[in-house]
């Protein structure tokens, strides 16, 4: 059986994601990510051309490593200026019937309590289609903004995320049954108040009696997204994730990343195959080969070496600048995202500074594939078999015309291929039973949240 290849595409509320200074193209309309039909008539295209979520990025500061300013960043609108994805997704939900929404928040600066209630709306909005990715924040400049001196140290994120879950699936899995609202106009009875619990959650960060406030949702908890790839990173994404988003320069970088995470899945009692792995991916796509590759020295003839080092810098937490072009690269440990720099540190080749930026400055820390849709497919399909990967988070070098590419030249071929289900085809009516990862449109019942089910029963 041709193993199913998932697609998600790759944006962020802001001008410029991953490709710094791309936003100068004439064809580029990152500009108008204020525009909510910027983002509506995204969502339709991804949906009929065979997408099977937008991921959405985010973060909560400014790239500010680079040179210890964030000049560079502010200048080529490297993820500043933006806006805040969670109010993106109902209005393009409301103009789709199958796409899903992931989406970015961390948990450094957030209360489970609230931040469940949101989850829950999106998830009634959108019928069961939103996907948590859960992250721990990476900025220096978020943190100081936020109230803090500085960043959790690495580690100790982890631990504040593991306890964030805890209340969170307590709330979403275990405070309100199935049956508890009745709506009995008879009886005046909406909620029966006997099948709704307090949860009594007392721990080292957060305290929460309980109960919920919002009532079960199609997916009761969101398709569990995870990106991290330090160890600690692995392990927590072995234990919580039902997808898993990684980047690297090459298969191999990747391949230890996923067999890292599907190790700690099994680890942890879980299935690990139901853990589905995206790497991230930017395809510059064409009618030919020839086209393709002269699309994309337009967009390098455009791009900005500066701001790739200050998006880097925000990443790795190391500054580069004024480094020699031919420095090569070492690994330091930072408490900022510790695999950006490990990508490009491992033993499969040495980086000198001069590539790392050219590199970074279409598709930031992933591969470009460049080429008519069957050598695109071709690679994907290279990649997704080398690297053990289920589908790829595909960024863009100009929006919307590079999923616009994708959709005209790359979904046909794959479609052709039976890597990509046809129009269609029925899929999930939610984003967990699109991707397979659960039991139907809840939750697999070998995840730790499934354990949090016994307070429906009042039980601890």
């Amino acid at each position: 059986m041709t193993r199913r290849i998932l697609l998600n595409a790759f944006d962020m509320g802001c001008v410029g994601h991953q490709s710094a200074g791309l936003w100068r193209h004439p064809s580029d309309e990152g500009h108008r990510y204020t525009d909510l039909e910027h983002w509506t008539s995204l969502a339709r295209m991804l949906e009929d051309g065979g997408f099977d979520a937008l991921f959405l990025a985010d973060v909560l500061g400014v790239y500010d490593v680079y040179g210890g300013s964030r000049d560079a960043a502010v200048r080529a609108a490297a993820q500043v200026p933006m806006v805040d994805p969670l109010l993106l997704v109902p209005a393009m939900a409301g103009v789709t019937s199958r796409l899903g929404f992931g989406v970015t928040v961390s948990v450094a600066y957030e209360h489970p309590y609230a931040l469940a209630r949101r989850f829950a709306t999106l998830d009634h909005l959108t019928r069961g289609r939103v996907a948590w990715n859960v992250v721990t924040s990476y900025l220096d400049s978020a943190a100081r903004n936020l109230g803090r001196s500085g960043q959790i140290p690495h580690d100790d994120r982890y631990e504040l995320a593991e306890e964030f879950l805890e209340v969170c699936y307590k709330l979403w899995e275990g405070s309100w049954t199935d049956d508890a609202v009745v709506r009995d106009r008879a009886t005046g009875v909406f909620t029966d108040p006997a099948e709704v619990h307090d949860i009594g959650h007392h721990g080292r960060w957060f305290d929460v009696p309980g109960p919920f406030l919002s009532a079960p949702s199609p997916q009761r908890t969101p398709v569990i997204f995870q990106a991290g790839a330090s160890p600690r990173g692995a392990r927590f994404a072995g234990t919580h994730a039902e997808a898993v988003f990684v980047s690297g320069p090459s298969p191999a970088v990747v391949r230890r990343s996923v067999d890292a995470v599907r190790l700690e899945a099994e680890k942890a009692g879980r299935d690990p195959r139901s853990v589905k792995i995206f790497a991230m991916l930017t395809a510059i796509a064409g009618e030919s080969d020839e086209a393709a590759r002269a699309t994309l020295e337009e967009y390098l003839a455009l791009t900005d070496p500066q701001a790739a080092l200050a998006l880097f810098g925000g990443w790795s937490g190391v500054d580069l600048a004024g480094a020699s072009p031919e420095e090569k690269l070492e690994y330091v440990q930072t408490d900022a995202t510790r695999s950006a720099l490990a990508s490009f540190t491992g033993p499969d080749r040495d980086w000198t500074v001069g590539e790392l930026a050219e590199f970074v400055t279409v598709g930031g820390r992933g591969p470009v594939v460049v080429g008519s849709g069957s050598t695109v497919a071709d690679e994907l399909e290279r990649w997704a078999d080398e690297a053990d990967l289920d589908g790829f988070n595909l960024a863009y070098a100009v929006t919307p015309g590079t999923m616009a590419d994708v959709v005209t030249h790359v979904v046909p071929e794959l479609r052709r291929r039976g890597r990509v289900p046809g129009q269609d085809d029925a899929a999930g009516a939610t984003l967990r039973e699109r991707y397979g990862t659960g039991d139907g449109a809840r939750l697999a019942s070998d995840h730790p949240a499934a354990g949090y089910r016994a307070l429906r029963a009042g039980r601890p």
